[in-house]
């Protein structure tokens, strides 16, 4: 059985036919999968201006730690500064537009140095230095500081945008915000390293999987085997998904499944409901948390160009656990690496059918509820994705614009 609430109203032209009868409500066309016009409209009007995860607090822990995330031809660094605070700036030099900081994570000492001339900013984004500063006549040091990012830290993870405006992250979590607050997010430090994965189709492909448990018993034996038919999803308003499916009583076949249904303790700390549930939370358009009883890790999907994404992620939970909580750590990460397996899989597969002149729209089920989130929220930001046909070249962004004006 699948349980869904919809908190949402149906859209009547997308559902209802004017004497009532219900109809499956449409995919995105196939032709947005992979075309560089349309992708460039998503880049201006869903990447830049959404909320993107960079890193847990954890991995800014002292002053002069900081974090980099790059995005489609942005780079951020968010920092901790000598006064505890974190800030975000373009990890981009005032002089010649070198990289200030260069790796993922890393740590300065009271400053942050552009390795290319020696530029040298304060952890607040001042410039305080620049060798052989008489070279520069009339410059004012004070004008020349980073630019600086909206930044926000929600539950312990930290997270940038490109662009000013908007509802914050907490505001768009909000319906779940106290759900959450009981696994304790905030005392979590990683436990590994951060992963990474190209599967080399397009980010709407991997969200689409992402966001519906129809697939499951078919394409997740596994799962299914833990978890069976019992699938709940809840859409709210703003781009905001919780997934829910509770561990079967029944032990399974698999190695793994049933030691993991044996040996995971009980967690005190969490409501009884949530002791042997997995939970997964999706913030539209592009990531999501997965949370467990044992640990949770974020899942932040990057797109590369049209028809090209990056999945980044990174695992967390409480310190000093039991022998237990760590084999459940270990044999949860073994369950999950095949579902990956499985699910990169299924989406080359649909990436390739997406390009077929056989298809131009799909239906959803009302089981893939969060699917159709993400495609309305699609719709919503770039109307021209409401055709069924790609436009002829060199006519997309104009044509959106009209759209978007009626």
């Amino acid at each position: 059985m699948t349980t869904m609430t919809m908190p949402m109203p149906a859209k009547a032209d997308e559902l209802t036919l004017e004497d009532g009868t219900r109809v499956p409500a449409e995919t995105l066309p196939g032709w947005t999968y992979n075309d560089a016009e349309f992708f460039e409209l998503e880049k201006q009007h869903l990447f830049l201006n959404s909320w993107q995860i960079v890193c847990h607090v954890s991995e800014l822990a002292n002053a002069g730690a900081y974090s980099t995330l790059n995005l489609l031809g942005e780079r951020a660094v968010v920092v901790r500064g000598e006064d505890g605070e974190i800030r975000a700036f373009y990890n981009v030099c005032r002089h010649r537009a070198a990289a200030v900081v260069k790796g993922r994570n890393g740590s300065c000492k009271a400053a942050l140095r552009c390795p290319y001339h020696g530029w040298t900013y304060g952890l607040d984004g001042r410039l305080k230095a620049v060798p052989g500063e008489q070279s520069f006549p009339g410059l004012e040091k004070p004008e020349y500081g980073l630019r600086s990012l909206p930044v926000e830290v929600y539950l312990g993870f930290v997270f940038v945008k490109f662009r000013e405006g908007g509802p914050s992250v907490a505001e768009r979590m909000a319906p779940f915000t106290e759900e959450l607050k009981a696994y304790r997010f905030e005392e979590m430090v990683p436990v590994g390293d951060y992963w990474s994965v190209e599967p080399g189709v397009d980010w709407k492909n991997i969200m689409d999987n992402f966001l519906e448990g129809y697939h499951v018993p078919v394409g997740h034996p596994g799962l299914y085997r833990l978890f069976g038919a019992h699938y709940e999803a809840e859409v709210r308003p703003g781009g905001v998904v919780r997934h829910m499916h509770w561990l079967r009583d029944t032990p399974s076949a698999n190695w793994s499944e049933r030691h993991y249904q044996k040996l995971l303790p009980v967690v005190e700390h969490l409501p009884e409901d949530r002791r042997r549930a997995w939970a997964y939370y999706s913030l539209m358009p592009n990531m999501a948390f997965d949370v467990f009883p044992d640990s949770m890790d974020f899942f932040h999907v990057v797109p590369q160009g049209p028809g090209k994404a990056k999945i980044r992620g990174r695992a967390y939970a409480l310190p000093n656990a039991s022998r237990a909580m760590k084999a459940a750590r270990f044999l949860n990460w073994r369950i999950n690496t095949q579902v990956q397996h499985e699910d990169d899989e299924l989406i080359r597969s649909v990436q390739v059918g997406l390009a077929s002149e056989s298809y131009s729209t799909g239906i959803l089920s009302e089981k893939e509820v969060g699917l159709r989130e993400l495609h309305d929220l699609v719709r919503g930001a770039l109307p021209v994705a409401r055709l069924p046909e790609k436009p002829a070249k060199g006519t997309m962004k104009s044509l959106n614009e009209t759209l978007a004006s009626l």
